[in-house]
């Protein structure tokens, strides 16, 4: 494809992903908020819940790179949601103070 159709599918493909990472944003939001809390009162982190919201940053991540022409692989749900950029870290790392 040319860069000038390329560039025109980006508005289309744009609107209909940057809807659903809305809305996903809205979602991982209120789960955060929740998560807060149950990290408070439990003590732990939920593996689950981190990941899910690391998948969000990812896709967010790509959706940004494909607007900004930095790529040209189409962002979620035009192509696959792959690997997280990052793992999720779950172990408490605390310096040792000598």
């Amino acid at each position: 494809m040319s860069e000038r159709k390329e560039a025109w599918m980006r508005i289309l493909v744009g609107i209909i992903s940057g809807i659903l990472l809305g809305l996903w944003k809205i979602l991982v939001q209120v789960i955060s908020i929740f998560h807060w809390f149950y990290v408070v009162f439990s003590g732990k982190r939920s593996r689950g819940i981190a990941e899910f919201c690391n998948t969000w940053t990812t896709q967010a991540y790509r959706f940004i790179r494909y607007m900004t022409f930095t790529t040209n692989s189409r962002p979620f749900p035009f192509s696959d949601m792959g690997n997280e950029m990052h793992p999720v870290e779950m172990e408490n790392k605390k310096k040792k103070i000598k």
